[in-house]
């Protein structure tokens, strides 16, 4: 990065590829107002852990010249670098969430008359970092930039975790302060401060030593990388090796097809020769049938054998029942990036949204000037973006993640001459695509299934009109536009009446409740509640009094076959790590069948109940947390700090299910800390479950920084030894960070209850 604060002052460009300029321009300033603005784009190696703070007010376009390759090795971090007060910026590749050409953002939209279309083109990343604006200087280089980026997120998420754990110590360039492409004992002690690890100094000295082949006091680059693989020994994964070798020295067949029968996978000797093919480099052993310590190594580290079941990456549950019987993966206040106070409304959030599978997405629909009805947190300070936009936005991402219907969830305030604008350009934009009538052929007494709305249509959601008057403004009254309720086919919202009411009511009325209200009835009338929403969509939305834009607990709503819990997307924590996990199942198409005991209108289930019943299953998980890797810093440490990492594995479901157990905190090692700590869960209502793992920094003198977390549903739980990748807080990866875990699931015989009685449902 030094070659940057050499060259900013130049307005010059260029593409540093494996630590080599890869192209270099002299570019021209575009904005008036940063007559100065200079950006440089680098794509590193290795750059695990070079993760930057957002920027915030630094200007939205920047000009770049641009260059297009990709390196041997696909691990990289795009980076640049603005001459605003020298400040260095990076990103790591996998936070880019898509690339949009063309003047798609509302900064280049403001712009559109003034840039050329072809070659402008935006950068949108996860979670809540802005977006970055380019304007290439031609057509040609901004296909360049979109398909090179394209490109290298491909590669990075193709990559094994051994690659990723291979590559990770070894970026030692800023670790080498003087530059020679050598290693003092001095630099690695930096080197090890930037992975996260303390080691005694009599241990790191003896190690130096014993890689510095050449006794100059100094490791060069085949020494360096001696140096990285004893320090990526994992001595937890010998001991899993040799305890199920014959000799001590490699894996036969029927030693391999041992281990995979008490992993609780196809132990099938074709199986087994396949991975002895696939994960064994030495020739000798693949030609002979061994697996060799390194080949078992490279099997353990792979996707194949990590903790989530690779079956259910894919759409594997049946999608022909009503849609009453699905969990739906939906948004609340979809447009927001921040809070519903003062938050930017943008088009943006809908894309990360869809993007991930969501299929409900809220926009609150408000008059705008010049008849065009805008989105927008109303009598707030939240900007407002143009409800053309977001429809265009929704029509562009709608079906790329799922083929599954999409719900948009209307919240009208609109005038009834701008709610007919809006039916025109739902009609118009979406063509096709937009469900206008009845299905033809299908029960009326059902909800249509998503199998047969599998033909990418969109249901509105019609929510009360809370302004729209009559044209003799009528105070009180309230209309709706006949254009707009035309097009609300299987979602009408109606007042929720009661459960008897609602039992003679169409499969196609739906009810919202606030959180408050809707766990009320989880409580007091948890049989009835299921037995509503085994007929009915109900829609669960925060609280008004939530002015951050913060989450109530989904599971208690699951826990009532709520279909549609609707959450702030834009604010991660505990409560986005459930949905996220919730999701992860059936291909994260945003639909989850429920568990069988809800979608049965009879059913007797009730979330509430600690005494047992037909719905309970008890099952034992044992889980054993041995050890991490590679785990990254918290955010908010100075650069010189060890993490003191410490393991969660909590059980979300039933009341009665809910648990959460922590193993000891490790001094001073976040690179590869050591627990063996076990625990037992007693899970009753397994189909509900989620198991979360969490990791912590601890710290004596204030509340723990969060530093990684994974959750998964229960019947997605593999068992034996298995690597949890973790994830961010937005929910990307930071990988190779892992945790290494033994889960068993076995019967549990005995199920005391948490208490004697029996809760009961009272009918409202």
């Amino acid at each position: 990065m030094n070659k940057i604060k050499n060259l900013h002052k130049h307005n010059c460009f260029f593409i540093l590829l494996g630590g080599r300029l890869w192209r270099r321009a002299c570019i021209t300033p575009i904005s008036a107002t940063s007559p100065s603005n200079v950006i440089a784009f680098s794509v590193h190696l290795f750059h695990f852990q070079d993760i930057v703070s957002t920027y915030k007010s630094f200007p939205a376009i920047f000009p770049p010249d641009v260059a297009y390759g990709c390196a041997e090795n696909p691990a990289v971090v795009m980076s640049w670098f603005l001459n605003v007060n020298l400040i260095s910026l990076s990103v790591p590749v996998m936070e880019v969430e898509c690339i949009r050409e063309g003047c798609q953002s509302e900064t280049l939209r403001k712009m559109a008359s003034s840039v050329p279309e072809g070659r402008c083109l935006t950068v949108v990343f996860k979670g809540n970092r802005k977006s970055l604006d380019l304007l290439c200087q031609s057509q040609e280089e901004a296909q360049h930039w979109a398909r090179g980026i394209r490109t290298l997120k491909e590669r990075v998420k193709n990559m094994t975790q051994k690659e990723k754990l291979d590559q990770y110590p070894c970026n030692c360039s800023r670790a080498d302060k003087n530059h020679d492409d050598k290693m003092s004992y001095d630099e690695v002690q930096v080197l090890l401060q930037m992975i996260n690890i303390d080691l005694s100094d009599q241990y790191a000295r003896s190690l130096f030593q014993k890689c510095d082949q050449s006794g100059d006091g100094r490791l060069d680059h085949e020494e360096i990388e001696a140096f990285c693989r004893e320090l990526l020994r994992r001595p937890e994964l010998d001991a899993v090796f040799i305890r199920y070798s014959a000799n001590g020295c490699v894996l036969s067949t029927v030693d391999l097809r041992d281990f995979l029968k008490d992993q609780g996978e196809d132990a099938s000797l074709i199986h087994a020769q396949s991975l002895i093919l696939t994960y064994e480099l030495n020739e000798w052993a693949q030609k002979n049938q061994f697996m060799t310590p390194n080949g078992f190594t490279m099997y353990m580290l792979s996707k194949e054998n990590c903790m989530f079941n690779p079956d259910h990456g894919r759409v594997y549950q049946d999608m022909k029942h009503p849609l009453s019987h699905y969990y739906i993966s939906s948004s609340h206040n979809t447009y927001l990036t921040k809070d519903q106070l003062t938050g930017d409304s943008s088009v943006e959030p809908y894309i990360r949204a869809l993007i991930n599978g969501c299929r409900c997405v809220e926009l609150d629909c408000w008059d705008g000037d010049k008849g065009e009805p805008v989105i927008y947190h109303g009598h707030t300070l939240t900007s407002k973006v143009p409800f053309v936009q977001v429809i265009q936005t929704i029509k562009e991402y709608a079906f790329k993640a799922s083929p599954y219907p999409l719900i948009l969830s209307l919240e009208n305030h609109c005038s009834v001459d701008q709610q007919a604008v809006m039916a025109r350009l739902l009609r118009s934009i979406l063509g096709d695509e937009l469900l206008t009538k009845p299905l033809s052929g299908l029960d009326s007494r059902y909800l249509p299934s998503p199998e047969v709305c599998n033909d990418s249509w969109v249901a509105i959601k019609k929510c009360k009109c809370h302004r729209a008057l009559t044209e003799t403004n009528t105070p009180g009254v309230s209309k709706l536009s006949p254009e707009l309720s035309e097009l609300v086919v299987y979602t009408i919202s109606v007042p929720f009446r009661g459960f008897e009411q609602a039992a003679r009511s169409p499969a196609t009325y739906m009810s919202s409740f606030s959180e408050s209200e809707a766990l009320r009835h989880v409580k007091d009338s948890g049989m009835y509640f299921v037995r509503h929403n085994s007929h009915h969509l109900s829609r669960i939305y925060p609280s008004g009094q939530r002015l951050q834009s913060s989450n109530y607990n989904p599971q208690e709503m699951w826990n009532g076959g709520c279909q549609i819990v609707a959450l702030n997307f834009q604010t991660p924590g505990e409560q986005m790590d459930l949905n996220q996990g919730r999701f992860l199942q059936n291909g994260q198409c945003g639909y989850v069948l429920k568990p069988t005991f809800m979608c049965q209108p009879d059913t007797t289930f009730n979330p509430e109940n600690v005494g047992g019943g037909p719905s309970h299953n008890p099952l034992l998980l044992t889980v054993q947390v041995i050890s991490a890797q590679q785990l990254p810093k918290s955010e908010l440490d100075k650069p010189s700090s060890i993490v003191d990492p410490q393991v969660w594995v909590e059980v979300h479901g039933a009341p009665i299910d809910n648990d959460k157990k922590k193993t000891q905190y490790i001094d001073n090692n976040g690179f590869n800390p050591r627990w063996d700590c076990t625990f037992t869960f007693t899970v009753h209502v397994p189909d509900l479950a989620l198991v979360r793992f969490m990791v912590e920094d601890h710290d004596f003198t204030s509340s723990n920084d969060f530093l990684g977390q994974f959750t998964l549903p229960f019947t997605s739980l593999r068992t034996g030894y298995r690597h949890v990748r973790l994830l961010k807080l937005d929910g990307s990866s930071i990988s190779p960070a892992s945790l290494f875990v033994h889960v068993k699931i076995t019967p549990c015989q005995s199920s005391p209850s948490k208490s004697p009685t029996k809760s009961t449902s009272k009918k409202p």
